[in-house]
């Protein structure tokens, strides 16, 4: 099996949608996001500061690749919460995820799990890639329990992998595989 070329889709929830990342979610709301140290603390993005530019360069670079980057939109409120993007390696057939809730109202609420499920299915029902890995500091409790509660399994620690506030951590490497595959 190979990926074809792609759009990134529109996957709808009561609670919220995954629409495809355009130029209208590029505003300084975002750019706040991704310098806010909360949002990025235990993310590579945290070394750096970030800009209307830097972030239209991201842009770009998903659109030219065979990557999916959603924007994850509230529902009821229409407000663009965060986002989230799987890197795709087509020879392999692996999707890697990577979220971001921006928006300090709706962290803890359940979103960012929602989304990920949203993906993680699309990904491996609809587009039957064979697996859904990510990764993250050990030390990063949420992301922690969306793997488990998406029944990621780990696959491995690196020990000691980064530095966090001159601390060296773990990080964490979680996968699903596709069932039917």
């Amino acid at each position: 099996m190979t990926i074809e070329a792609h759009f990134t889709p529109t996957i709808h929830h009561p609670k919220l949608s995954l629409v495809a990342f355009d130029k209208s979610h590029l505003c300084q709301r975002y750019v706040d996001w991704l310098n806010l140290k909360e949002n990025v603390q235990f993310s590579e993005l945290r070394h750096k500061t970030h800009t209307l530019e830097s972030c239209t360069n991201y842009f770009h670079s998903m659109q030219s690749g065979k990557h999916y980057f959603w924007a994850i939109m509230h529902q009821s409120s229409g407000q663009h919460i965060g986002n989230l993007s799987a890197y795709i390696d087509p020879h392999n057939l692996i999707a890697d995820l990577a979220i971001l809730i921006g928006e300090p109202e709706y962290k803890g609420k359940g979103y960012g799990l929602l989304a990920w499920i949203l993906a993680m299915d699309y990904l491996l029902v609809k587009k039957q890639f064979r697996k859904i890995t990510a990764g993250t500091m050990s030390i990063n409790t949420p992301m922690l329990q969306i793997f488990k509660k998406s029944d990621m399994r780990i696959e491995a620690v690196r020990q000691s992998h980064y530095l966090w506030n001159s601390k060296a951590v773990d990080i964490v490497l979680a996968a699903k595989f596709n069932p039917i595959l």
